[in-house]
């Protein structure tokens, strides 16, 4: 698994709750929206690169850009095969703006969703249906409840307590 790994040992394995992991994670967050505005400032040009060379374009640790990878893996038209990634494998990082935009919305990064630089790419109705939509993805819908005295909802026609309740 080598260096996604190793990224995630690390990063995971840091209490965010310390000044360590703090700080660990503030630079990671900065260095992050700092891609992102890049990345969605252009967003026809697709980047394409090794992980070291993505690394230095971008002003971050091979680390950090093991990290930006994993996160941006999902919205990709392609996966970069994270797995077996080295300093040296060549990755693109061409994204579906739809599925990064409700990536975001989804891990509730708001400092990112809420870029300017979406506006050139999404409209706001299409940013709010997207955002809509992701949220509503997750909310748990209970079917109504069958009482004893209901129909029974295998149409038998007899009462639930008499039917398919009985075992219950």
């Amino acid at each position: 698994m080598g260096l996604l790994k190793d990224w995630r040992d690390h990063a995971y394995g840091l209490d965010d709750r310390t000044p360590e992991g703090k700080q660990f994670w503030l630079n990671y967050f900065q260095k992050e929206k700092a891609v992102y505005e890049q990345l969605l400032a252009d967003p026809k040009t697709v980047v394409t690169g090794t992980v070291k060379e993505l690394a230095e374009k971008y002003d971050m640790t091979t680390e950090l850009m093991i990290g930006f990878l994993d996160g941006i893996d999902d919205s990709l038209l392609s996966s970069n095969n994270l797995e077996e990634i080295t300093e040296d494998s060549e990755v693109s990082l061409d994204f579906d703006p739809d599925k990064l935009y409700m990536n975001m919305v989804g891990c509730n990064a708001e400092w990112l969703y809420t870029l300017p630089e979406w506006d050139a790419i999404l409209s706001k109705e299409k940013q709010k249906e997207l955002y809509k939509t992701e949220k509503s993805s997750h909310t748990i819908v209970k079917p109504p409840k069958v009482g004893r005295n209901d129909p029974c909802p295998c149409g038998s026609g007899k009462k639930y307590k008499k039917c398919c309740g009985a075992n219950a």
